[in-house]
């Protein structure tokens, strides 16, 4: 069976990849080892931002904010050619204990609406709106009333329902999903990847090849690896069942990044944990209470009773939360998109446009020199 391409992975970086480049005219085959959409994708929260975006490398801040800029007409896009709506919006995130109810010493007389001076340089270089507020205008149903800071634009999107899309999307566009078909061994000669065999007892060929296994993705291209530095990191979440309408607003607990994430219909997630458990993605009662206590003492109403459910997804971690989207550098048709750590969803559109260039020898929107494969 052979294509231009056959993207290896079937999740969100996958599907996207796919997605663009039948897009862009190239014929696509995405294989995955397991059901499209099933691991991390499926069970992230879909916050659409680096949880406090001050806090990282310019090189995330340069691919989520692209990444973000797409979004719109992705979605759109999306929404029209497979009915189904992903629940794009800017719910706005309300970032709470970061700064201090009462102004420091150094900074007294200053207006209690004024920001951290290096929080507020960040924000207004990047064109990033963000205002000091107390909680309760917000979020009037939290349990405290206390300093926090008002991200207006932050958006959000439901993970299932974007997969569900992407999975009928690359349908429609003449794309090819085979699923239960883990890669096997490769076959490469002279430099260049003539196929690959999977365990359904196929062989694939194409032109080119992208790895966007995930957090198995190391494992996957086993020697070729390289030095390549991806791992799986646990997270859990937890889902109530609440009155729609409850709780209008993305909230971070920003001192260790927990936070609460309304859906339209009522649901919110609460997480999440971050856990070195190897591949072990079974959710555990010690992280289910924690959650609990976590969501219950910022939101009283979220109690047991309103308890749905509980997962945990295998994220790609990655050293400062940087992927890898770049050629192989000895093998010329084989590529990797992969690494994205915590932020898999927000930066899809954005890497999906970056190795589809790659691949297609466009011009590239920013500098890819930050997402190079190691060596």
């Amino acid at each position: 069976m052979s294509s231009d391409v056959i993207v290896i992975g079937g999740g969100i970086a996958g599907l996207a990849t796919a997605s663009e480049l039948l897009r862009m005219g190239a014929s696509v085959t995405v294989l995955e080892r397991n059901r499209c959409g099933k691991e991390a994708s499926w069970a992230g929260a879909g916050i659409l931002s680096p949880l406090l975006p001050w806090d990282y490398s310019d090189s995330v801040t340069q691919l989520t904010q692209f990444s973000n800029r797409l979004f719109p007409q992705f979605i759109e896009g999306l929404r029209t050619k497979t009915g189904i709506d992903p629940e794009y919006q800017a719910s706005g995130m309300l970032v709470l204990s970061d700064f201090p109810a009462e102004p420091q010493e150094e900074t007294r007389g200053e207006s209690e609406d004024e920001l951290d001076p290096a929080v507020e340089a960040w924000c207004i270089r990047h064109g990033f709106p963000m205002k000091r507020v107390r909680s309760h205008e917000i979020a009037p149903m939290l349990a405290r009333d206390e300093a926090a800071l008002w991200l207006p634009e932050v958006c959000q999107v439901r993970n299932p329902r974007l997969l569900q899309a992407l999975v009928k999307d690359v349908g429609c566009s003449g794309g090819i999903i085979v699923e239960h078909a883990e890669v096997t061994s490769w076959k490469i000669e002279r430099g260049r990847v003539q196929s690959i065999s999977t365990s359904r007892g196929e062989e694939y060929s194409a032109a080119n090849f992208i790895v966007t296994a995930g957090a198995w993705s190391r494992q996957l291209l086993g020697q070729h690896a390289l030095k390549l530095n991806i791992w799986p990191v646990r997270g859990q979440i937890l889902l109530f069942k609440a009155q729609a309408g409850l709780l209008g607003t993305i909230v971070l607990q920003g001192q260790d990044n927990f936070y609460l994430i309304p859906r339209r219909d009522g649901h919110i997630l609460a997480g999440s944990t971050i856990e070195e458990a190897g591949f072990d993605h079974r959710p555990s009662a010690t992280a289910r209470n924690a959650l609990l206590a976590r969501a219950h003492t910022l939101v009283p109403v979220l109690t047991e009773e309103l308890l749905a459910g509980h997962w945990a997804g295998l994220r790609p971690g990655s050293p400062h939360n940087i992927p890898i989207i770049d050629r192989h550098p000895d093998i010329s048709n084989l590529y990797l998109n992969s690494g994205h750590y915590r932020y898999g969803v927000t930066m899809a559109p954005g890497s999906a446009r970056l190795v589809s260039n790659m691949i297609l020898n466009k011009v590239q929107p920013l500098d890819v020199a930050p997402y190079r494969w190691p060596v």
